[in-house]
């Protein structure tokens, strides 16, 4: 029997913590600026969002902690910087399975590991702490950086919406994964 991960949120190069209004505020006001990264993140139209305007809805958010939903900051473990957000969020708890989604904000951090690390603690915690049976995501055709990160981390292609995204002239898809827990068991023992 394995024994018990003292460091259930940490990873080889990332950490996640409790979110911080104030830090990820000013974080994500910073990211938003970053159309690239909005495109990656949402498919409304790109926005920049002020600090103030993060928090209030952050706050508003979080103001009634719903079981369903665990959020995360993504910090960095030599600089305790924070890069990104990861989160479980609308976990049905009846199925076993909820839906996962991951920003890096820094752009110095990405195609550098540090995603795929969160993502692998997410899981970990998913797994082992919640007891879950599976995680899905969605994933926009013109991301591959993403796509590989998820497949490098146990995540399947399961389907998706054909030519739904409307982005730059062109049409997308719109990508389903998932992993499910002896997915992500056998990829563990290896």
């Amino acid at each position: 029997m394995q024994g018990i991960n003292k460091e259930l949120f940490t990873g080889e190069l990332v950490h996640l913590v409790a979110l911080d209004t104030d830090l990820y505020s000013k974080a994500f006001s910073r990211w938003s600026s970053d159309s690239e990264f909005l495109r990656l993140m949402d498919t409304g139209a790109a926005r920049p969002h002020s600090a103030k305007a993060a928090k209030e809805w952050m706050e508003k958010h979080l103001e009634n902690e719903d079981p369903s939903n665990y959020f995360f900051m993504i910090k960095t473990l030599g600089e305790d910087k924070i890069i990104g957000d990861i989160g479980l969020d609308g976990i049905r708890w009846n199925h076993g399975e909820s839906f996962v989604g991951i920003g890096i904000g820094e752009r110095e951090y990405w195609s550098k590991g540090y995603g795929t690390d969160a993502m692998r603690v997410i899981l970990r915690f998913a797994f082992t702490e919640l007891n879950l049976w599976r995680v899905s995501l969605d994933v926009f055709e013109y991301n591959p950086r993403a796509i590989r990160s998820y497949e490098k981390v146990g995540f399947v292609h399961e389907g998706g919406v054909r030519r739904i995204l409307h982005r730059a002239g062109n049409r997308w898809d719109l990508l389903y994964m998932g992993i499910t827990r002896p997915e992500w068991e056998k990829l563990e023992q290896q």
